[in-house]
This record gives C-alpha cells, sequence and structure tokens, in this order.
C-alpha cells in the first residue's frame, strides 16, 4: 500500500512540476513560436493545476499546494474574464451569424443543411469550401439568394451565403500565400457594415508560422480600412492569448464575440480533452453581442460558431 502511495505521489509531483512550468512559460509566447503552440491550452492548464492543487491539499503538501495556488491564479487570470463583461446593446434589429470551418474532407453535407435549416442564420460563412461543398450547397441559394464563393482543392476555399441584399462582396488575395479573404458589405437601418473572412494558415514551422502572422495582419490593415462597422470572422489558427491574435484585437478596436460566454473550444473535435478557440468572431465596439454558441457536430474537426449580434 505504501509503495503505491508513493508511486502516486511521485506521478502527482510530476504532473504538478510539468503543469507549473507549461503555465509560465506560456506566458512568454512571443519569445519563440513553439512556446506559442503550447500557449493555446490555458484552460487545460487551469484545469489540471486546480486538480492537483486539490490532490496536493488531500496529501497535505504545502511545498506544492503553495506554487500549484498561484498557478491556478495565473492560468485564471487568462481564463476567467472571458467569462465576464460581454457587452449588449439594446436594439430591435439583430443578425445571426454562422461560422463553420466544414473541413474539405467531410462529406457529411447533410449536417451542415440540417444546421442552417435549424438555426436560420442571416449569414454563413463557410471555410475549406471545395469543389464538392460547392455542388452540395447548392440547396441554400433557394434561402440565401446573394452569395459568394471561392472553392478550392486544397484547404483555403472559403464561401459567403447571404439571405440579406448584399451592397458589395469580393474576395482579397491575402499574403504570402494570396489565399481568398471574403470582403463584403451590406446596409442596416442606414448602417453599412463591412463583414470579412479569413482562413489563416495552420503555424507549424517558421515559415508556416510566419504566414500564417503574415495573413493577419493583412487582414487587420483590411479591417482598419473599412468604413462602419466591421465583422471578422475566421479560422484564425491561434487562439485568444497568442500574440498575434493580441495585436490583431489592439490594432482593429475589434472585440471577439466570445467574451461574456466563455472560452468555446472548437478545435479538434476528435480531441475533446485538447480542444481550442481557434475560430472567432470580433465585431466593432458599437455592435452588442447577444449570444455566442458552438453549434453541434457537422462531420468536421472544428465546431461551428453561433452568433447573434444586435445593431
Amino acid at each position: 500500500m505504501l509503495s503505491k502511495r508513493v508511486t502516486l505521489f511521485g506521478l502527482l509531483k510530476a504532473a504538478a512540476i510539468l503543469t507549473i512550468l507549461f503555465s509560465v512559460l506560456t506566458s512568454f509566447d512571443f519569445a519563440h513560436r513553439n512556446i506559442e503552440l503550447f500557449s493555446h491550452f490555458r484552460l487545460q492548464y487551469l484545469v489540471a493545476s486546480s486538480v492537483l492543487l486539490a490532490a496536493f491539499a488531500i496529501f497535505r503538501s504545502p511545498v506544492y499546494m503553495v506554487p500549484l495556488l498561484a498557478t491556478v491564479l495565473l492560468n485564471a487570470s487568462y481564463v476567467l474574464p472571458w467569462y465576464f463583461g460581454g457587452t449588449l446593446v439594446e436594439s430591435d434589429t439583430t443578425l445571426k451569424l454562422l461560422h463553420a470551418n466544414i473541413f474539405r474532407g467531410n462529406d457529411q453535407y447533410d449536417r451542415l443543411l440540417k444546421l442552417v435549416e435549424t438555426e436560420q442564420p442571416d449569414i454563413i460563412f463557410l471555410q475549406e469550401f471545395s469543389p464538392e461543398w460547392l455542388n452540395a450547397t447548392k440547396p441554400l441559394l433557394v434561402g440565401y439568394p446573394f452569395s459568394y464563393v471561392e472553392p478550392r482543392e486544397d484547404a483555403f476555399g472559403i464561401a459567403l451565403f447571404s439571405r440579406l441584399t448584399l451592397d458589395s462582396v469580393t474576395h482579397v488575395d491575402s499574403p504570402p500565400f494570396n489565399y481568398p479573404t471574403i470582403v463584403a458589405t451590406l446596409t442596416l437601418n442606414g448602417e453599412s457594415i463591412t463583414l470579412i473572412s479569413t482562413h489563416a494558415m495552420v503555424p507549424l514551422g517558421r515559415f508556416n508560422y510566419e504566414a500564417r502572422n503574415e495573413q493577419l495582419q493583412s487582414v487587420t490593415e483590411t479591417a482598419r480600412q473599412a468604413t462602419g462597422a466591421v465583422i471578422l470572422t475566421g479560422d484564425f489558427n491561434t487562439t485568444v492569448w497568442a500574440r498575434p491574435y493580441r495585436e490583431l484585437e489592439e490594432r482593429t478596436g475589434l472585440r471577439n464575440t466570445r467574451r461574456g460566454f466563455g472560452i468555446l473550444p472548437t478545435w479538434p473535435t476528435f480531441m475533446p480533452v485538447a480542444m481550442i478557440a481557434i475560430d472567432h468572431a470580433l465585431v466593432s465596439r458599437d455592435i452588442g453581442v447577444v449570444e455566442t454558441r458552438t453549434g453541434p457536430r457537422i462531420g468536421s474537426d472544428h465546431l461551428p460558431l453561433i452568433i447573434t449580434v444586435a445593431l
């Protein structure tokens, strides 16, 4: 019995050391791209440090309890603010948005169509939009006559479907790989709204890391140059705790619609314990957020985001 207790205690000590190390180290995500990769798991670090703190409290081990308590507080300072501070602008005019990375290899087309039928969004943003998905989404044109699609064989096809009249819609070739970023405008209550949707590169390796950042910087400039209110959605391939995301928020003045609704992880659905929030919707400060939530699985490795805003 004693040997089992010692083994368990040893495992707990190893887990505590790793949790403390990663929690502290990832606070300096700007130091290296590989550190940023581990900064995305802040919610997991909070859960792990809390569980370990409780375990060492049972063992009455202050040597580990004190640093673990500090680690819990550190992680909580990153995570908990996202569950508070949401703002709602009272308005009779609301806009419901659906953003989904549908995964180009996904052939469960009916699940997306059913989600659209259930949620009845006003505007739909789709990413990893392939030629196969172009064919599968033709039924959407009945209820969403205003659309713009850029299907691609790779993972960077993109599409927009709207039941509301669009004043303009096009795409810009985002550097460095010229992946399409959709830019559209519409008018509601006499106010102009710019819609932007993008899908950034997966930041594995220095070259792709820099490419992801360059694309997000380009999208930042697109949002800064827009007139009127802005709604920006996309698979940014980064979370809210990474420096490239923080810089985007700071430079655009947009705020994430998650604020007040929680972290809402979206990827990867095949590994629920490790899920992180890399799909985002950001809006201008004068746009209220009624609701932000994740939708059901649609056969993709991402969960969709469903957002209702007040104008």
